[in-house]
């Protein structure tokens, strides 16, 4: 009998390919780059299962020229780059990579935000440059962290996991969430607000919230007006949860003291005058960046792959 096929739109750790070649016949994209939709439509319309990036755009008319695919495996715990209505339509499983990146990705969060608060990139440039020439009692002061607010945007797994961690740092919590997690409280001490009120009271403020309708330019002129002057906030979630200009203004104005970004409004493109403000730390989306989480993610995507075209019930749907 004919192996089934397997097509993977870009390079990943070598466990989770070893994986899939164990039972498939894989092709891969080996070019450093993320495929046109054309080329994607062409690469994947004899395929059996996808293993796909947050990256690759799988809208309607991906979907329509899929024929034969039976799930595409995204290599990320968000899904928004797939018209998930559309592949259930088909009968098409979508799955993700949940779990195994939530330390990494809430960890980083934690490195942008002492970044921003302690104006590390900025000093780092500062000695780099040779400007440094002796100790001086105002060089880049920055914001404490201890005992400060901290406000959670998104209390989901990374948001729970960046919680945890503050706690090293005797910070209040305020959350913000769709729903109450009265237990969290009890363990963490966290206090549940509505959304003005964490705007108002953090002193940093931290976003874990998946990208939809609702939450897109969730944060804008208007709530960066409610914050502290001397609030530092932090995205590793999605870009276009912040409107991105606005951010530029506030940041240029004073309004909003530092910020700290993983992700863009318009990936990987952004806004140009945030290169050029030192009150921002921008880093290219390695939230799941670790040797380890990325080869989970990877054995996840693959496993997903090997039990649906093997008749089975997949690890991770998303519906």
């Amino acid at each position: 009998m004919d192996r089934k096929k397997v097509y993977i739109t870009r390079e990943i750790p070598v466990e989770g390919l070893d994986l899939l070649e164990n039972y498939f016949d894989v092709e891969i994209n080996k070019e450093n780059r993320t495929l046109s939709k054309l080329e994607l439509m062409n690469k994947i319309k004899d395929m059996d299962g996808v293993l796909c990036m947050l990256v690759d755009v799988i809208d309607k008319e991906v979907i329509d020229n899929a024929s034969n695919v039976k799930i595409f495996a995204n290599y990320a715990v968000g899904y928004n780059n797939i018209d998930i209505k559309e592949a259930k339509n088909r009968g098409i499983l979508v799955t993700n990579t949940p779990d195994v990146l939530t330390d990494a990705t809430a960890d980083l969060a934690w490195a942008l935000l002492f970044a921003a608060a302690r104006r590390v990139v900025e000093s780092d440039k500062f000695m780099r440059n040779g400007y440094y020439k002796e100790w001086a009692p105002k060089l880049f002061l920055g914001q404490d962290i201890t005992g400060k607010t901290l406000g959670i945007i998104g209390l989901g797994r990374i948001g729970k996991a960046f919680a945890k961690k503050s706690k090293g740092f005797d910070m209040n919590i305020l959350y913000y969430n769709r729903s109450r997690d009265e237990k969290f409280e009890q363990k963490y001490g966290a206090k549940y607000v509505d959304m003005d009120a964490l705007l108002k009271e953090s002193d940093f403020i931290s976003i874990h919230l998946p990208l939809t309708e609702e939450t897109r330019h969730l944060i804008g002129e208007n709530e960066f007006n409610k914050m502290k002057k001397t609030v530092i906030i932090i995205n590793t979630a999605r870009g276009p949860i912040i409107d991105e200009k606005a951010l530029v203004t506030a940041l240029k104005s004073g309004r909003v003291m530092a910020a700290g970004l993983d992700v863009y409004e318009r990936e990987p493109e952004f806004e140009m005058e945030l290169k050029d403000l030192d009150n921002v730390v921008m880093l290219p989306h390695i939230g799941s960046a670790t040797i380890d989480t990325r080869t989970n993610m990877a054995l996840m995507a693959a496993q997903n792959i090997v039990e649906v075209l093997s008749g089975n019930k997949p690890l991770n749907p998303v519906f």
